[in-house]
């Protein structure tokens, strides 16, 4: 009894021993000096003590109290500084006003400090030298956010290598957001001498690359952070062998190569960031990764591969990051082991397979796996014990059944986006009345049915997106509104009858509300009611009548694809704040509306509009980025107050009547413009050679109009390029070989110009792997037809595995919202198409009526993908190649009208897919061949040819077909005329036969008769153009008149 209490007694005692050693630690008695440099610091700066803030620790700094007990200071036994935190203070010469204040020198007269902790007290300027003379420093933090405004301090002279070189004793080194701008060796150099370094902390320093393995030796290592460099370099292998890792943090540094595997598995290491490395490739071991890891971050990265089932036994994960990179495979059931999982997001990856259990992580708030290829059916135990799910966003797979109901009962989940699956179920849901779910995103899958009124009892719902399914049945709009929080609402493109009831006194948050293809014919009443509406659509409905007015106080609107006819009352008078709107396919007449001042998207085509374009356009321009007038009848010339619209992206005036010259200040804009359309006008003039080197353009369409000269050179700046259009003009010259600099065009049309000359390009060492279609007809070209140039156009001549999903040709600009998808005119199968939607993998050749001459190229028949080919009207010879039957995907086949030779090859019978074919007017020999698809085609593809026989044509060589003239080889263009029209020319012709008779004769006058004949009439009649057209295997040029 008695040894206890003695022992208790001593421990007691030891007890006291130790509280007081510890108390003197903190608040010893300060020593005058080190009081003095203290005061004198504060002095030096200026301080902000506000209202919520009162608890400064500079403010505590008072000359009749010990220094020892200012907050922020730590004293040792004897009275010396040892460590001074003033981290967070607002220090600056006027704060408020964003003037920061230098670092005080003087520090190093404190020289027993070891903790100096200077962080986001808005410090900018040089670090003073005499923090490199505090040898005792083991924690030096001067990281800074003042980044952000632009302020920061740096270390210049002296550099990182001075700063550091005498502070043997550093453990912790909190540098971020210090300006440092050394090269990777210096900066690697510096603190490799550093040996007993434990934690780096540098991130947002402009540090350079390249990681040097040298950090490698730094065995004491526990914390990398490097975020937001310039390091642009690979991670060293030497970095697996830092065993004492424990966070690895490198986002958004450039880095390159493959990202070690072994680092994964340092036993310590509890954090990996690596996100935001594009050009970063890796992929995750099969051995097991690290136990200890609880942040796994590789975000926009290239890692790929599957995923390892070995992650299921690293229970202590918590962030789980993998998306946007370029895994696949199935997701490792596994992942329901990660019971302290809280945050993980898959998304935009290439995952496959059905979704797997998260039922075990009862911590998890964020779940994202969309934009992946999951698949199947998930069931509500999938969500079951889920009690802290927050967000969930499974949109862009193919998911499939009922969408699980066990999901809205969550009574902590605010946001459901199922959207772009498959789900074709919404069943009613029960015990949601203390549900706080914000965001339904349920758009664009097929779920059927009546709509479900369990919705009008998520009372905190915000958010309401239902578009493209196909609900049925009747829904009281006024229901939505009751649901006092909504904000946005989307019940477009279902088979829904909505129906009005509201209480005139009704009062809504609405601010979005979309309502396309909802089967209106009226604008529905309440609409003027909403006075927080700031977006509407109501396109594709079967609206009539006049715009009203009270619809210019929105922000956003869309009424395309109505049966608008025009506006309620004068425009002038109303202030409109649009940066949003489409008026596009309607039967709106009249002058063009106003523009309004702000508007970033102006859609006013396919409409009745009249008039010209008013001459100070461009002033209420500022800010738009997408313009388009086109399939109007407006006319006058294009204003040069255009070019003042400086962010101007697409703009499309195609299908009008506009005259005049293309003023040469629209073309310098193409530094900015990506899209340009002035096709189908009465533009005259040469194109202007003003394009800048830095032009941005991705489509050019100047298709019919009345344009001449030369193609500029200036066009050859455009290297982004995909498709351009100047087809149906009068621009001359040879071929543009100066464009072959343009890698990636992919359209290139120049039919019916006067181009001449041969397609060879000598000097041109660039090649367009890229171009699909190529359209030069009704032109002068002559020469044999470039073999060696097909062959460069790999891109059509192996099956391209990359393309074999069709994708359109299109243009999305992330950044603006804004999307165009071009159009072209080709012809197919004997006739004019427009193609509005381009297929990737759709290819077209058409060398048609011109004067190429020699053999068909045996390599143009490599062409896999080809599905229009176009030969005809030329002097070709030799023979059909038999290889032709490579071209499977082949839909048109036009070799009229040349000197081929030889028989049918047997290979054109196994294209198919081909629906028509012409040969007619060569001199082709032999049975056309059986027991094939050739016999559908009717006789007028093979006439022409006095040595073809067998169906359709006669059953033996020296048959005849009733009632069928053969006819000799038709001449190029005289072929062509339609007789009809210049029947009223044949009396002159024949009276002055005896003068032109003779030249008619020769081919060459003829067409360049013929060609003055059609200008001059195209010149008195500027509504009149040309147009070709095929029939019964002739080419006929075709005077018509534009409406």
């Amino acid at each position: 009894m008695k040894i206890e209490l003695v022992s208790s007694v001593v421990v007691v005692s030891f007890y006291w021993i130790w509280l007081c050693n510890n108390i003197l630690v903190v608040s010893g008695l300060c020593l005058d000096n080190q009081k003095s440099l203290l005061l004198e610091f504060k002095n030096n700066v200026t301080f902000v003590d506000t209202v919520d803030r009162n608890s400064s620790r500079l403010n505590s700094w008072k000359a009749s109290n010990d220094c020892c007990k200012w907050m922020g200071v730590t004293c040792d036994e004897d009275g010396h500084v040892i460590g001074l935190d003033l981290s967070g203070e607002l220090i600056s010469e006027l704060a408020a006003n964003y003037f920061f204040s230098e670092i005080p020198s003087g520090f190093n007269k404190l020289e027993k400090l070891t903790h100096l902790n200077l962080s986001e007290a808005s410090f900018m300027g040089q670090i003073p030298i005499e923090i490199s003379q505090l040898i005792r420093l083991v924690t030096l933090d001067i990281s800074s956010l003042s980044f952000l405004n632009g302020k920061r301090p740096k270390l210049e002279n002296p550099n990182l290598q001075k700063l550091v070189q005498n502070l043997t004793n550093i453990r912790q080194l909190y540098l971020d957001g210090v300006s440092i701008s050394v090269a990777g060796h210096e900066w690697c150099s510096a603190l490799s001498s550093m040996l007993d370094l434990q934690e780096i902390r540098m991130s947002k320093c402009n540090l350079s690359g390249p990681l040097d393995s040298s950090l490698a030796r730094l065995e004491n290592l526990s914390v990398i952070v490097l975020d937001m460099n310039y390091l642009s370099s690979p991670v060293p292998e030497t970095f697996a062998h830092l065993k004492n890792l424990t966070i690895l943090r490198l986002s958004e540094c450039g880095l390159t190569g493959t990202f070690p595997q072994k680092i994964f598995s340092i036993e310590t290491l509890s954090v990996i960031d690596i996100s935001l490395n594009q050009n970063l490739n890796g992929f995750f071991p099969n051995f097991p990764l690290s136990r200890s890891l609880q942040t796994l971050k590789v975000r926009n990265t290239s890692f790929s591969g599957a995923f390892p089932h070995s992650i299921g036994i690293m229970r202590h994960l918590s962030e789980l990051d993998l998306s946007d990179c370029r895994f696949n495979g199935t997701l490792p059931g596994s992942l329901s082991n990660l019971t302290e999982l809280s945050y993980m997001d898959l998304s935009f990856n290439n995952f496959t397979g059905p979704m797997t259990s998260f039922g075990m992580a009862k911590n998890l708030t964020h779940l994202d796996l969309s934009h992946n290829h999951l698949s199947g059916i998930i069931s509500s135990s999938h969500f079951e014990g889920l009690q802290n799910l927050v967000n969930i966003d499974l949109s862009y797979n193919s998911f499939t059944g009922s969408i699980p109901s066990s999901l809205f009962p969550l009574p902590l989940l605010q946001q459901i986006q199922l959207s772009n699956n498959q789900f074709s179920q919404l069943d009613e849901f029960i015990n949601v009345s203390s549900s706080i779910l914000d965001t339904l995103d349920l758009r664009s899958n097929n779920l059927s049915g009546p709509f479900p009124t369990s919705i009008f009892y998520l009372s905190s719902l915000s958010i309401l997106q239902l578009s493209s399914n196909k609900f049925t049945g009747s829904v009281q709009l006024n229901k939505f509104f009751e649901l006092k929080n909504l904000t946005a609402l989307d019940l477009s493109y279902n088979s829904l009858s909505l129906n009005e009831n509201f209480d005139p006194s009704f009062s809504s948050k609405i601010r979005i509300l979309k309502l396309a293809s909802c089967n209106l014919k009226t604008f529905p009443g309440f609409l003027r009611n909403l006075s927080t509406l700031a977006t509407l659509d109501l396109s594709n409905n079967q609206i009539q009548g006049m715009v009203p007015n009270w619809i210019w106080k929105l922000d956003n609107l869309n009424i395309s694809h109505n049966l608008l006819t025009g506006f309620e009352g004068p425009l002038q008078n109303f202030t409109s704040n649009f940066v949003f709107l489409d008026l596009h396919h309607n039967k709106l007449e009249g002058p063009i509306p106003v523009f309004p001042n702000y508007a970033v998207y102006l859609d006013f085509s396919s409409n009745k509009f009249s008039s010209f374009i008013p001459h100070d356009i461009g002033n209420y321009l500022s800010s738009t980025f997408f313009l388009s007038l086109s399939n109007n009848t407006l006319n006058g010339s294009i204003p040069d107050s255009l070019c003042k619209a400086s962010l101007l992206q697409m703009l499309d005036l195609s299908i009008n009547n506009f005259s005049g010259t293309i003023p040469s200040c629209l073309m310098m804009m193409s530094d900015t413009l990506v899209v340009l359309n002035l096709k189908n006008n009465n533009l005259t003039g040469q194109i202007p050679d003003t394009i800048p080197i830095s032009c941005g353009l991705w489509t050019l369409n100047l298709h019919r109009n009345q344009l001449d000269g030369p193609i500029p050179k200036s066009l050859a700046h455009c290297s982004k390029l995909e498709v351009l259009d100047l087809g149906s003009n009068q621009i001359i010259g040879g071929f543009p070989c100066f464009l072959k600099e343009i890698s990636i065009l992919r359209i290139l049309i120049l039919r019916n110009n006067g181009f001449q000359g041969s397609l060879r390009c000598s000097e041109a060492n660039e090649t367009w792997e890229m171009l699909q279609i190529l359209d030069v007809a009704f032109n002068n070209f002559s020469g044999k037809l470039p073999e060696r140039y097909f062959t460069t156009w790999k891109r059509n001549i192996m099956h391209n595995k990359h393309e074999v999903e069709a994708k359109f040709i299109e243009r999305l600009d992330i950044s603006s919202g804004l999307y165009y998808q071009g159009s072209v005119t080709v012809i197919s199968k004997g006739l004019q198409m427009e193609l509005v939607k381009i297929l990737t993998i759709f290819t077209s050749i058409d060398f048609s009526s011109n004067h190429f001459e020699g053999p068909i190229p045996e390599v143009l028949m490599d062409f896999k993908e080809l599905y229009i080919l176009n030969l005809s009207n030329n002097a070709l010879s030799g023979e059909i190649p038999s290889s032709i039957g490579n071209l499977r995907q082949l839909e048109s086949l036009d070799l009229s009208q040349n000197a081929l030779s030889g028989g049918i090859p047997m290979q054109i019978a196994s294209l198919s897919f081909l629906s028509y074919l012409n040969l007619s007017f060569n001199h082709l020999v032999g049975k056309i061949p059986t027991g094939t698809q050739l016999q559908s085609f009717s006789a007028s593809s093979f006439e022409g040819n006095d040595g073809l026989y067998g169906p359709p044509l006669t059953e033996n060589p020296h048959g005849k077909r009733p009632g069928v003239l053969l006819q000799r080889e038709c001449e190029r263009l005289v072929c062509t005329i339609d007789w009809n029209f210049i029947s009223v020319e044949l009396g002159l012709i024949f009276g002055h036969g005896i003068v032109f008779g003779p030249l008619l004769i020769w081919k060459r006058w003829r067409i360049w008769y013929w060609q003055v004949v059609h200008k001059i009439l195209c010149w008195i009649f500027p509504q009149m153009y040309l147009e070709y057209v095929t029939h019964r295997g002739q080419v006929f040029t075709t005077l018509r008149w534009w409406h």
